[in-house]
């Protein structure tokens, strides 16, 4: 690895992926964008016996494995995964969570978790649909008069389920050419403190024409969960970064999971380093310290902390309805097929599933942020999750953890070779 400059300043976000590449905003902030095939899957959400059922595992060699492959092939510093079985859990680790100390990863170490934020702020803006505060068939116009004015928009056909299942056609912010600019090489490091509020990001987004005409299409963007965070504000009265705390961690005891308020650089609680390459696909780029950065322009799209645990906590109750009443939990889990994402993937509401190569369909969420990639997964019923994080973001970390989705989910199916040490993740919008 390159000698690491240490930097106490940054800011930025990226997104997760699938088995394929994924793609890691150029302007310092992609929240969970990819590069890949269409995925034809179907409109309606899969059951859990639509699928194989995964086998059980007894022990997780494979898994080790996979997370020592991914940092002597892969080159990341550091990866952490942990699996819940019912009452087996396992945790493993693999090189270190801090390149100058030598310090292993642990458990209680938390990270950004990008774009997997999407799934939160989905659950929230769900119950408050159960509870008839709102309805998934409001127009943005209707909570927002006025915030969506840009070339081709019409908010008023905006629906707050379109901006939840990436179907507004709403252009992303992150692929905007002023925010790309500011967010690959050294200009990210001038611009790593930046503030910027949910308005800001939203007029951003809106001053380029949409992709689509509402409805007609898909098209991952993080631009619109900007919007449904401001809805959630606009509805509850309160900051979005309590309304997760009071509705979702809080009851399900997740100590170490919240939404930063404002321009809150520093990671609270015990952590390891956030390690990046600026997005540049050189090799020997040098490697950068960004473990603290202002997070606003992730916010309601990517800007929540967790642990492996916590997310393993979160979505185990989620995929279990423990969260949701029956009708949104339908909602959520109807899912839509993707475009130019990530194969054998569909949508629904904040959360996707992903087809493996043994038929097994898997449920969660990915996400990055500069520094910080991960990936949590499991049965359709939530008793079987994988929460899994590399404090990297080079190397297309994801590939790593599809190997171990494969390896927990698929036993003896042979996992795809490592990428190449030294080759920095595509920073393509």
């Amino acid at each position: 690895m390159n000698t690491t400059t240490t930097s106490r300043q940054v800011f930025r976000a990226a997104r997760a992926g699938g088995p394929v590449r994924t793609r890691m905003l150029r302007a310092g902030l992609r929240l969970l964008i990819a590069s890949a095939a269409v995925a034809e899957l179907a409109l309606a959400a899969p059951t859990a016996s639509a699928a194989p059922a995964a086998p059980v595992r007894t022990d997780h060699a494979a898994a080790q494995q996979v997370l020592e492959r991914a940092v002597t092939g892969g080159g990341v510093p550091g990866i952490l995964a942990e699996i819940q079985d019912g009452r087996d859990r396992w945790v493993g680790t693999a090189g270190v969570a801090d390149t100058a100390t030598g310090r292993k990863r642990r458990e209680q170490d938390r990270f950004r978790i990008g774009s997997t934020t999407k799934t939160f702020t989905a659950t929230v803006m769900l119950q408050l649909a159960a509870e008839h505060r709102l309805g998934l068939d409001d127009s943005v116009e209707k909570w927002l008069p006025g915030v969506v004015r840009g070339p081709g928009y019409e908010p008023e056909k905006i629906t707050v389920r379109q901006l939840l299942n990436h179907t507004s056609g709403i252009y992303d912010y992150v692929n905007d050419k002023v925010m790309s600019d500011r967010g690959t090489g050294t200009p990210f490091l001038r611009h790593r403190f930046d503030s910027y509020s949910p308005e800001e990001i939203v007029r951003i987004g809106v001053s380029n024409p949409p992709r689509f005409a509402p409805g007609t299409d898909w098209g991952y963007s993080n631009t619109p969960y900007f919007l449904a965070g401001m809805i959630i504000e606009r509805v509850t009265g309160r900051p979005l970064a309590d309304a997760i705390d009071r509705r979702i961690a809080r009851p399900l005891g997740l100590t170490a999971t919240y939404l930063p308020r404002g321009d809150e650089p520093v990671l609270r609680g015990p952590h390891g380093r956030h390690y990046s390459k600026l997005m540049l696909s050189d090799p020997g780029a040098a490697v950068y310290d960004v473990t603290e950065l202002n997070p606003s322009w992730g916010w309601a799209a990517g800007g929540v902390v967790s642990t492996t645990g916590d997310l393993d906590r979160f979505f185990g109750a989620l995929l279990g309805g423990r969260l949701l009443p029956p009708a949104q939990q339908q909602e959520m889990f109807t899912m839509v097929p993707t475009k130019n994402w990530i194969p054998d993937t569909a949508y629904g509401l904040g959360i996707a599933s992903q087809r493996l190569s043994c038929g097994v369909t898997v449920w969660g969420m990915g996400g990055a942020i500069n520094g910080s990639w991960t990936y949590t997964f499991g049965t359709r019923s939530g008793t079987r999750m994988v929460s899994v994080n590399s404090n990297g973001d080079w190397n297309y970390p994801i590939a790593a953890f599809t190997d171990l989705l494969q390896a927990e989910f698929c036993p003896g199916a042979a996992p795809p070779a490592a990428p190449a040490a030294g080759t920095a993740s595509e920073g393509v919008s």
